[in-house]
């Protein structure tokens, strides 16, 4: 600006203007500065327009008169005058122009003369502006490693900001290709050491599909691999590209950048870029670039590989798990249970169930969660309802929700579901049939709220669980006739050997086991059940304040003797004895108010002092049963069972808090567990003996008084308890013994003594095999 102003200054009417020149291709003059009354149309001139053609071509001070031009070599000048001459002086550093000072005079022509005294200004000003030049280029540099470094930094939080595969692969290329500004970005993953697949997109390439790929010798791709070096290819020309487009008309590659991703010494694959959107080709920088950003990209990529594989080698474990629990029994029931808990420790479904063939319908028999299935749950009717119309599923089928568009094969599907959803509040639903050569067994069903909540790994891993629970299945259902089977076979192996013995050891064969069997029919024996005992009192009181107060005394201690009414502790009755001394004085007040009354014949005075009386009369009544109160007695006789009942001495207790519990035991109750395949054979009245850990060679005798009717878990069984009342004079047995009784139930023929439960055993297997 210094330079125009200085250059229009020295001239009576003129107006002036800086360039500085841009090699570029193309090459062009560039206003920078202007002074006096002119415009610019355009801030850029061809180097060749006009007489600039001839400052480029010989750099030295060029004097125009107006005369000699014409409007159009100065076309880029806005002037409102008559320009009368032109004047040009060169900017020169090392004899090499960087710009142009050009002055139009509107006045007086401008002389050689006066150009001299401008040459020394415009050569300290060409020094001044090739150092500002480099300056500008040094801080764009700079400003343009900053952008690029803040690039980096933003790619590598956007990398970083997922460990899915699915979700960064596209997200890699996509940011990729907004920072290069390309038609497209290819992303290559090593498939083995010799093969590499196009896996990711973003941009279009008409040369290449995804899912392409490429082994070695076969391309740039697999040499860029193989070697481990970037690439860049400038020119459209190169056989390589030609090769790329295969005679592709338009839209091909004309230049490519590429460079392995490479993490921890590892490759992961090959990302390419392709096309730059100005249509310029590629150079160092911008595969300088590249290289940056793939470095990136490759440790992003190689921790989602290893996520990857982790999950991998998870499924791996589950399904080895499951493998293990399904294939370690032939119980169908445990089968079951297995194939829909196990996996869940790495597919994510909320639910999972598995119904099976009978009689030509699919039947519930396994639900994720639920040891037992309660048929008439409103959930489980609903899911029932949905199974039904699996009948005839060959093929996997999922159905979805997303907002509240439902996806299924079939519209009779759809409508099935979108029922199913509503009542259900799941989205997704999956389900493959479980299928042999002998023909479809049931069916394996998976639910969840998200309708992506299956992953190619996932449903891989649900095939290998489907074809293993088909077999354990098969298996299960073929073990419950084996048997059977073995059963017959012994036994015919047995009547051939008897058939193929003597007549006479035949006859004394099957009358000594008609006599055994009348043996086991005709004599009876006593016959008894038993099981755990555990003693507790017959009965028990708790002893608790009926008003609130501090325990002052306490009279008894832990496992006395004391008998109903005896006073166990006193509170404090401070209160308590103030309240009866006042309503005993207001009490004799008002009786002797009343007499005076009487004696002075006033029957109105009489009256009221009589109303008075019995009101006070009430309340020292009142005030006696709350001092009684404060005596805390025993409601039966028996024996305390607090622990430490004498320390209690000093502690405040509410109305209604135990203080004490006293127990009876001259009479004691012991309930005996028993298993509740015995439960038919008890009733009340049946004679027990007791035998207690503490006194194991004593017996106590009692009387069952109740059998309970609800059952109870004692470890995997369920019994129930009978409760026997025993007489205990001495107080031997104490609440909390532990030992065992046994229940006589009768006579009963010394074969249902000993085979009754072994019958039962057998007719609950043939009931289940047969039985319906």
């Amino acid at each position: 600006m210094l330079l125009a102003q200085n250059a229009t200054d020295a001239f009576a009417d003129a107006a002036s203007v800086v360039y500085l020149l841009d090699l570029g291709p193309p090459s062009t003059w560039v206003a920078k500065a202007t002074a006096g009354e002119i415009q610019l149309e355009d801030p850029v001139v061809p180097a060749d327009a006009g007489p600039f053609a001839e400052l480029m071509n010989d750099p030295r001070p060029l004097i125009f008169s107006g005369q000699q031009l014409v409007r159009e070599d100065y076309a880029h000048l806005h002037a409102r005058r008559t320009v009368t001459s032109l004047a040009y002086v060169p900017l020169l550093v090392d004899e090499s122009p960087i710009g142009a000072l050009e002055i139009a005079s509107f006045g007086p022509e401008i002389t050689a003369d006066d150009l001299d005294g401008l040459l020394e200004i415009a050569e300290h000003a060409a020094l001044g502006l090739a150092s500002s030049i480099v300056y500008e280029d040094e801080r764009n540099s700079l400003l343009e490693s900053v952008a690029r470094l803040t690039q980096l930094y933003d790619l590598e939080k956007v990398f970083s900001s997922t460990l899915e595969m699915d979700e960064l692969k596209p997200l890699v290329v996509s940011k990729v290709q907004d920072v290069l500004d390309v038609q497209a970005v290819n992303l290559w993953f090593v498939k083995d050491q010799n093969e590499l697949l196009l896996m990711e997109r973003a941009g279009t390439d008409p040369t290449l599909t995804v899912g392409s790929s490429q082994s070695s010798g076969e391309g740039y791709i697999a040499e860029i691999s193989d070697t481990g070096e970037p690439l860049l290819i400038a020119e459209d020309t190169d056989e390589r590209l030609r090769v790329r487009n295969g005679g592709l008309a338009e839209g091909g590659a004309f230049s490519v950048i590429a460079c392995p991703l490479v993490a921890h010494e590892k490759q992961v694959g090959v990302i390419e870029a392709i096309n730059k959107m100005d249509a310029s080709p590629f150079d160092e920088d911008d595969l300088f670039l590249l290289v940056s950003i793939s470095e990136t990209a490759a440790i992003a990529l190689n921790n989602a590989g290893l996520l990857q594989a982790e999950r991998k080698v998870a499924i791996l474990q589950a399904l080895v798990q499951v493998s293990a629990e399904i294939t370690s029994t032939l119980n169908l029931d445990r089968v079951l249970q297995s194939v829909v808990n196990t996996p869940s420790t790495v597919i994510p479904y909320e639910r999972a169930s598995i119904a099976l063939e009978e009689r030509g319908k699919l039947r519930l028999k396994a639900i994720s969660g639920e040891e037992q299935i309660n048929p008439g749950a409103p959930e489980v009717r609903t899911l029932e309802a949905a199974i039904a119309h699996l009948s005839g599923l060959t093929t996997p089928l999922m159905a979805t929700q997303r907002d509240q568009v439902i996806e299924a094969p079939t519209a009779d599907l759809k409508a099935t579901f979108q029922q199913y959803f509503a009542d259900s509040g799941v989205c997704a639903f999956y389900a493959i049939p479980l299928a042999d050569d002998e023909g479809r067994l049931g069916v394996f069903t998976l639910e969840s709220t998200d309708p992506d909540f299956l992953n190619d790994a996932h449903l891989e891993m649900i095939k290998v669980v489907a074809g293993q629970a088909t077999v354990a299945v098969r298996n299960a259902s073929l073990y419950k006739e084996v048997p059977f089977i073995s059963l017959l076979e012994p036994i015919l192996q047995r009547k051939q050997k008897f058939l193929a013995l003597e007549k006479r050891r035949r006859a004394l064969l099957v009358a000594g086991i008609a006599a055994l069997v009348l043996f086991l029919i005709a004599v009876p024996v006593p016959m008894r059940v038993d099981g755990p005992a555990v003693v507790a009192a017959a009965r028990a009181v708790q002893i608790q304040p009926e008003i609130e107060g501090v325990i002052r005394k306490v009279y008894v201690r832990e496992g006395e003797q004391v008998a109903q009414g005896q006073v166990l502790a006193d509170l404090e009755d401070w209160d308590y004895q103030s309240a009866l001394a006042g309503a005993k004085a207001k009490y004799a007040s008002a009786a002797m108010e009343m007499n005076r009354a009487l004696a002075a014949n006033d029957g109105a005075q009489a009256g009221v002092q009589r109303i008075q009386t019995d009101y006070w009369a009430s309340e020292l009544k009142r005030a006696e049963e709350r001092l009684a109160k404060t005596h805390l007695r025993s409601l039966l006789s028996g024996r305390i069972t607090t622990p430490h009942i004498e320390d209690l001495a000093g502690h405040h207790f509410s109305a209604g808090q135990t203080f004490a519990e006293v127990a009876d035991t001259s009479q004691a109750r012991v309930d005996v567990a028993i298993d509740e395949s015995d439960i038919s054979l008890l009733k009340a009245g049946n004679s027990a003996a007791l035998k207690v850990e503490s006194f194991p060679t004593r017996t106590f005798r009692g009387t069952v008084s109740i059998v309970s009717p609800q059952s109870q878990m004692q470890g995997e069984d369920r019994v129930f308890q009978a409760r026997v009342n025993v007489n205990n004079p001495d107080a031997s047995l104490r609440p909390g013994m532990q030992g065992r009784g046994k229940i006589s139930i009768g006579w009963r023929p010394i074969g249902y003594a000993l085979f009754r439960r072994p019958a039962l055993w057998l007719y609950s297997k043939l009931w289940s095999w047969f039985g319906w």
